[in-house]
């Protein structure tokens, strides 16, 4: 598994994400929260993943899309290291719950111990 984030392994379908939320399970790593679902794609991707930050908590669009920006590269950067041996398909969602702004070094080691913890509750083999 390479270091991009193509657009193939983009979770876009409505039916899919709705299904994620009816039926997925989750694993929370504060301010980050992983909701996800074993499910089987046409696509020949073994992860389609898609980020959100609540307008609730973020009123202004730049913040939201910073911090999506920043959730997007620390899963780009930190993916093949997880996900390079998974025989199976996830549908993931990454949401950041958090109330306030941070940084790319908060973000990213977080997101290290959400992958982490999906792995060991999923128990994956590990890297």
């Amino acid at each position: 598994m390479d270091q991009s984030y193509k657009k193939i392994e983009k979770l876009k379908s409505q039916k899919l994400i709705e299904k994620l939320f009816s039926e997925g399970n989750s694993v929370v790593a504060y301010p980050l929260r992983l909701v996800y679902l074993q499910t089987s794609f046409e696509d020949p991707v073994q992860i389609k993943t898609g980020v959100s930050v609540s307008k609730r908590n973020f009123k202004k669009a730049v913040h939201r899309n910073r911090i999506k920006r920043l959730m997007r590269e620390a899963y780009r950067l930190n993916k093949s290291r997880y996900f390079n041996n998974s025989p199976e398909q996830y549908a993931f969602m990454i949401l950041y719950i958090g109330k306030t702004q941070t940084d790319f070094e908060t973000i990213s080691k977080k997101m290290n111990t959400l992958m982490a913890a999906f792995l060991k509750q999923q128990s994956l083999p590990k890297p």
